[in-house]
């Protein structure tokens, strides 16, 4: 038997869900790509699911979290507010944190202790 650890994290405001590893990801890949439509290809996902996926979460946050210039002649795109870079910094080094302290714990519960459930 080999244990692994697998887990879920996201922040709640008020019992509700307001940021995770999806949003947060697809805020990465706008800032890599400059844009919203390419970030949602990357991750498979429609441009309208992610541009409601913003829509929703700027609503639940209460703060603009992409400068989002429509098409034209020069092209579209988007750019991340100072407020939508810092919540996905900041998400993104709880989360490796928390990850890191997670195996930690994971291992002193449950990797000698495996060796005592196999047959």
């Amino acid at each position: 038997m080999v244990l692994t650890l697998n887990c879920k994290i996201w922040v709640e405001n008020n019992g509700q869900k307001v940021f995770g590893d999806g949003p947060c990801e697809i805020l990465q890949r706008v800032k890599h790509t400059g844009s919203l439509r390419m970030a949602a290809t990357e991750m498979n996902m429609s441009y309208s699911q992610a541009w409601k996926l913003i829509d929703d979460l700027e609503s639940k946050l209460g703060f603009t979290l992409l400068y989002k210039k429509a098409g034209g002649h020069s092209g579209g795109g988007s750019v991340l507010t100072e407020k939508g870079e810092d919540l996905a910094e900041t998400y993104t080094q709880f989360r490796r944190e928390a990850q890191e302290s997670l195996e930690i714990i994971f291992e002193k519960h449950f990797i000698h202790r495996g060796e005592k459930w196999t047959r």
